[in-house]
């Protein structure tokens, strides 16, 4: 007989850029967000999830892009994304792209910090017109970032809301999510790929164990001393 796998706990993290209150940029990640735990607690495993809220910390993300100076508001977040074994990325569409504030967000970030995360990407705009915008400008920004996007995105249009096809996209697309998540992929390919990529000196991506590894020949070059 197999051995009974152990129940998981994931962090899921969710990025909404929605500017109104309430937000149908928010309301479709929360939608994403509870299909994923309801997967995975039907696949025996849990999901906490916690979200980051653009709107509220805009001040902060245009300090940060502008003078390089991280408020421990935008550090919160940070951290957030830093520990989130999954991430949902949802933004309004606007003059035909996403929107300034979530694009500046993820432009703050340190390179290496979503090394490998599963993301999920959504987005919301007043006409089906815009729908490759997800395509076309945001997976991009995310393979820039080295994520691992899931195949599947999520759009809507004012007219999909009522639609059971936006409902079954979300479950797959969430789907996807969870076992991105599951696979321990993330973990994986920072262990085994972390020392061949490219890092800027005291990089916010590492963590857990990951440091920089003063005695290489490049850090006593940089340090004033000879290669070995």
């Amino acid at each position: 007989m197999n051995a009974q796998r152990e129940p998981e706990s994931f962090r899921l993290v969710v990025v909404s850029a929605g500017a109104s209150d309430p937000s149908s940029t928010r309301l479709l990640a929360d939608r994403i967000a509870q299909s994923a735990q309801a997967l995975a607690t039907g696949r025996g495993n849990g999901v906490t999830l916690s979200v980051v809220d653009l709107r509220q910390i805009a001040t902060d993300v245009t300090a940060a892009l502008v003078s390089q100076l991280i408020s421990p508001r935008l550090q919160q977040s940070v951290d957030a994304l830093r520990q989130a074994d999954g991430i949902v990325a949802a933004t309004p569409v606007y003059k035909a792209g996403p929107s300034g504030l979530f694009t500046s967000f993820f432009q703050v970030l340190d390179d290496d910090l979503l090394i490998a995360k599963p993301v999920l990407l959504a987005a919301t705009a007043g006409t089906a017109r815009h729908s490759l915008v997800i395509d076309e400008q945001m997976r991009s920004l995310f393979a820039y970032l080295r994520t691992m996007t899931t195949p599947t995105s999520v759009f809507a249009a004012p007219g999909d809301w009522g639609d059971p096809a936006l409902g079954q996209r979300i479950d797959r697309a969430a789907l996807e999510l969870v076992l991105l998540m599951e696979s321990g992929i993330a973990g994986q390919v920072r262990v085994g790929s972390w020392g061949s990529y490219d890092h800027e000196f005291g990089s916010a991506g590492a963590a857990d164990g990951e440091s920089v590894d003063f005695g290489s020949d490049l850090m006593r070059l940089a340090a004033g001393g000879s290669a070995a």
